[in-house]
């Protein structure tokens, strides 16, 4: 799993003009089964994915993706973790550790 951190590099007019594509591009990625959960920070200065997937170059081309990485408006932080723990409801998702 990762955690994709976003943190707004732009002013909120940007990033609200940058929105509609941007969540275009979300629901494309919950439709492949790449992003289980997704929302804003609070204060709003981004914002945080947890994505599904073992490779870190597949998840950083999906963040370059982001058309608010094209806009400009924000920047990424990936942070990868292994799930050894989560409430029922996210079982299937548990992991091992490597060896």
């Amino acid at each position: 799993m990762f955690v994709m951190e976003l943190t707004y590099i732009a002013p909120i007019d940007r990033i609200e003009a940058a929105l509609p594509e941007h969540v275009a591009w979300l629901d494309s990625h919950y439709a492949s089964g790449v992003f289980i959960a997704s929302g804003r920070k609070d204060p709003r200065d981004g914002g945080v994915i947890i994505a599904l997937g073992d490779d870190r170059t597949k998840i950083e081309e999906i963040a370059k993706s982001d058309p608010f990485s094209v806009a400009g408006v924000c920047e990424y932080t990936i942070t990868k973790f292994f799930a050894t723990k989560t409430a029922e409801p996210l079982e299937q998702y548990r992991e091992t550790l490597p060896s």
